[in-house]
């Protein structure tokens, strides 16, 4: 691994996240920052695993400061997955098409734009087949297209799925919002040069990951309260169960010598007696940040939160 860009004088535009995401990091990139095990930049930890690559945040902010032999993004949204690879492998195609769609979706009026955002909802709802001989011809460049602009234009910049796996987040009334940033899209591709890309369940990163690979794991986030569930990135919702099948798996990745960070919400900001996370990574560093939570139907929860910073290091 190199040391970072900076440390060399380059210091080229730095590749954003291309999609709103509940729970993205870029409000607590400089917290991981100050967390980053000792290593990277030294030839100690060559390889980068994220298995819930989500909007990305952190593994762009360390791809423009590292230089990783190797690096694995996982999720278990295929849309989400399908996204990065046509991104790395077609961005010209996406960003035509992306613009096309935005100049249609401008020269509407206020109520043909809505009109037209139910009917792309629709478009990508519908079942579909790539009619290519991979995963990435044009029916797959159309459908990342598709949620590229339902996220830059629906309620919020969410991504929400019902329990059929469709999307079901409703209209957002923007004046002009930005459907395509060209110039990160193309920041976006050559930032994905050479990273391998998968769907699928956070412990099939198994294979990839030995004692020189830095780990960041930022699951859906255990909900702050009773009544805050927005957990549902896919068809199937991550629960009690998974947090603590994930924990398990944190557990024997560490015996293999990995460094590893995990992030997610703090209980005790509504519960102060609730110590999930206490006992379930007992024995590990466990820190408490401070982090603004936007999307929460409680009020009292927007503000300034405590957020959990978990490592093995």
């Amino acid at each position: 691994m190199t040391p970072s860009i900076e440390a060399t004088g380059i210091n080229p535009v730095k590749a954003r996240p291309f999609l709103k995401w509940a729970g993205g990091k870029s409000q607590l990139l400089e917290a991981i920052r100050a967390r980053l095990p000792e290593g990277i930049g030294l030839g100690k930890m060559t390889r980068y695993a994220e298995p819930f690559v989500g909007s990305g945040a952190v593994f762009f902010d360390l791809s423009h400061r590292f230089s990783f032999s190797e690096c694995l993004l996982m999720d278990a949204n295929d849309d989400l997955t399908r996204a990065y690879q046509v991104l790395q492998s077609f961005p010209e195609m996406l960003i035509k098409a992306l613009t096309a769609m935005a100049n249609e979706y401008r020269a509407l009026s206020n109520e043909d734009r809505r009109a037209y955002f139910y009917m792309v909802r629709r478009a990508f709802n519908e079942p579909w087949q790539d009619s290519g001989c991979d995963a990435f011809g044009p029916e797959a460049v159309a459908r990342t297209a598709r949620l590229i602009f339902l996220n830059r234009t629906c309620f919020n910049g969410l991504y929400r799925v019902n329990s059929r796996g469709r999307f079901n987040v409703p209209f957002g009334r923007y004046d002009n919002p930005t459907i395509c940033d060209a110039a990160n899209l193309r920041l976006v591709s050559r930032a994905l040069q050479g990273v391998e890309i998968r769907t699928g369940d956070f412990e099939s990163c198994a294979d990839f990951i030995d004692a020189h690979t830095f780990v960041y794991f930022d699951p859906p986030y255990r909900p702050l309260s009773k009544t805050a569930h927005f957990t549902s990135y896919a068809a199937h919702t991550f629960d009690d169960a998974s947090q603590l099948r994930l924990a398990r798996f944190f557990r024997k990745l560490d015996q293999r010598g990995a460094k590893l960070m995990l992030s997610n919400s703090d209980p005790k900001n509504e519960n102060p007696e609730d110590d999930f996370f206490d006992r379930v990574y007992e024995g590990f560093r466990i820190e408490r940040v401070k982090a603004a939570r936007a999307i929460n139907s409680n009020a009292r929860l927007r503000g300034p939160v405590n957020e959990l910073i978990i490592t093995n290091y």
